[in-house]
């Protein structure tokens, strides 16, 4: 289902099926977490209102998190790892920090497509990755991600770093869809049409635009939606001289990054683990995602909050993420090539 379909969603929502609330369970879970949004606060006592179960928290940056799983190894508390994107999903599931769980809730809530095909890893909330650009600078946007490789854009693009998950998965997609060549050529012209060298978060290359040192920069959309329902510094007083295009709304879609959980490989509460991801998938969590956080929801049908849908209506790229992951350390190989720092 296109996001424009969830945008228009309030008929199709009530044909889908209703809020999945988990069974009343006494107990406990233990979350690793490398989610650090205050939003998700409500996530969290929610689960435990409606459940009677407590969330142990343990929190860090992802590749953190999963080498402390992997040195716990068996004797590891962690019943639930929660992160952003696709790439270090798979790559906690290739570690075997992960353990495939069988879910009628999950399998029927979130698309093929979100998840992994073992059912290591599932989708919650998704970000996409568009185009933004200065409206008074650049009379002709690209329209697509190969654009960025034209030279008419030379010395006008803000990008961020090779090493970043989400440059890796961007690049990572491209490989998939037009083979590792093809991936090389547009790194390799891209890097040509840099204004600078990569530098900072997906906030920053938006401020690039703000300060002039850019024209066109690459970022997740809820950094801007983010910027829209609250002040963000160098940013949010300057929303109008920005214009945005999703890519490739005539071919695949727009790229979208996931934010996503599995069951640990030795969880000692499974049980509960499932229920949490379950309840990740249910409607008013959904709807937290959005509301709170800025993103897209992972459940087609779900609304979405007026910050995130300001940016429009558009067609995602619906490819399978765990085809996109398994390309990563080729994109990384070919950043490394071509000098994308």
């Amino acid at each position: 289902m296109s996001v424009k379909h969830a945008l228009t969603a309030s008929t199709a929502a009530a044909i889908l099926a209703a809020t999945v609330l988990p069974a009343f369970a006494e107990g406990e879970l233990n979350l690793y977490s490398s989610r650090h949004y205050d939003t998700d606060e409500r996530l969290y006592t929610d689960f435990e209102e409606m459940t009677g179960i407590t969330i142990n928290r343990i929190e860090g940056n992802a590749d953190e998190l999963i080498a402390r799983m992997t040195a716990e190894g068996a004797n590891s508390p962690a019943d639930i790892l929660l992160t952003v994107d696709t790439s270090r999903l798979e790559r906690a599931k290739q570690a075997g920090i992960l353990q495939s769980i069988d879910s009628d809730i999950l399998e029927r809530r979130i698309p093929g497509y979100l998840q992994d095909d073992d059912n290591q890893w599932f989708g919650f909330s998704q970000r996409a990755r568009i185009l933004f650009y200065d409206k008074e600078d650049v009379e002709n946007p690209p329209m697509t991600y190969a654009a960025l490789a034209d030279p008419q854009y030379e010395g006008q693009i803000c990008i961020r770093s090779g090493s970043n998950v989400y440059s890796q998965t961007i690049l990572a997609a491209i490989i998939a869809h037009e083979g590792e060549d093809a991936a090389r050529d547009w790194a390799r012209a891209v890097v040509a049409n840099f204004a600078r060298d990569p530098q900072g978060g997906d906030t920053d290359q938006l401020r690039g635009i703000v300060s002039g040192e850019c024209d066109i920069s690459m970022s997740n959309t809820y950094y801007f939606s983010r910027a829209i329902r609250r002040d963000v510094e160098g940013v949010s007083d300057s929303l109008d001289m920005f214009g945005w295009t999703f890519p490739d709304q005539g071919g695949n879609g727009a790229h979208m990054n996931l934010s996503g959980g599995g069951v640990a490989a030795h969880a000692p509460n499974r049980e509960n683990a499932i229920k949490f991801l379950e309840y990740l998938a249910g409607d008013q969590a959904q709807q937290y995602f959005s509301a709170g956080n800025d993103e897209y929801p992972a459940v087609p049908g779900v609304g979405l909050s007026p910050s995130v849908a300001a940016l429009g209506f558009f067609k995602p790229d619906d490819i399978d993420l765990s085809k996109v992951a398994q390309n990563v350390s080729t994109a990384q190989q070919i950043f490394n090539e071509v000098g994308w720092e």
